[in-house]
């Protein structure tokens, strides 16, 4: 039996009128469909650092936090059908993050030098993320969405 690539994805939340998703899309590939921040976790990185590493290799955003690990999904990869396991975490940007930005891809990754263009997406979402990214939304825990960090 093949062992499953462990992964991260990222949740991250900005606090405003409403709550809004740090998405981003590919420039140039819109098959890729829209997306949160998410990849493979180093041998000996812990999950915690795996999903901040993955923000910012992703995105360029440095100061997102996490909150709390949410979820463990068991599900094979779409195209090579290959086991993965993700862990989901739910992260929060400061309101003042940037509303929209292209980033190209650092890191070792497959994806290094790519332009993603990011955005914050007000939730809940009017249509699905691609990979069904978004089936754990409902696991953040709603009470914090009454922070006094709004930005109005």
């Amino acid at each position: 039996m093949t062992r499953p690539r462990i992964r991260v994805a990222a949740y991250v939340i900005r606090l405003c009128v409403v709550p809004e998703l740090l998405v981003f899309d590919h420039v140039g590939m819109p098959q890729a469909g829209t997306q949160v921040p998410a990849g493979g976790v180093l041998p000996g990185e812990a999950p915690e650092q795996a999903v901040l590493r993955e923000v910012l290799e992703e995105t360029g955003l440095r100061t997102a936090s996490v909150i709390e690990q949410l979820v463990v999904e068991n599900k094979p990869h779409p195209d090579t059908r290959q086991p993965r396991r993700t862990t989901y975490f739910h992260l929060r940007a400061p309101a003042t993050a940037a509303d929209t930005w292209n980033h190209t891809v650092c890191g070792d990754g497959g994806d290094t030098g790519l332009i993603f263009a990011c955005r914050f997406l007000p939730l809940p979402l009017t249509r699905p993320l691609a990979d069904d990214q978004d089936a754990w939304l409902g696991y953040i825990d709603p009470l914090w969405a009454t922070a006094d960090t709004r930005r109005t």
